[in-house]
């Protein structure tokens, strides 16, 4: 009888979770593909890159992504640490594995209704220990 509950077990063991925010912003950078992860900017994003702050329209933040990832290309991508404990907002940090080095990505979510939307982005340079 308990050989029975093995196949249902393993079959849910390999079944993948559905992936959150997080890991689909985490994907989207390993490919480099700005145009999508443009689509999950709110109307205007906060981007720091090497401490340069600035609020950016979602157009203007894809540009500044796209030249990010032209002169980075993406090699891997780990999440390090992601904060759900907000119903609406979700926080990651995203170590990027690039050509010339990984970066630590830190993302701010913030969830409306079904949808989550890209508030703040903070890349940094890795420190390597």
């Amino acid at each position: 009888m308990k050989l029975l509950y093995v196949p249902i077990l393993v079959l849910l063991y390999l079944v993948p979770v559905a992936a959150g925010p997080i890991e689909k912003v985490a994907e989207l950078m390993r490919q480099g593909n700005v145009a999508e992860l443009t689509k999950l900017f709110a109307a205007n994003v906060e981007i720091t890159m090497q401490d340069d702050e600035n609020l950016y329209s979602k157009t203007q933040a894809g540009l500044i992504l796209d030249r990010f990832f032209s002169q980075n290309k993406p090699t891997s991508v780990k999440v390090l640490h992601k904060v759900n404990s907000s119903q609406n907002y979700v926080f990651g940090v995203i170590i990027l594995n690039t050509q010339k080095g990984p970066y630590r990505i830190a993302v701010t979510l913030k969830q409306t209704g079904n949808t989550s939307e890209l508030i703040e982005m903070r890349v940094e340079t890795e420190k390597v220990k």
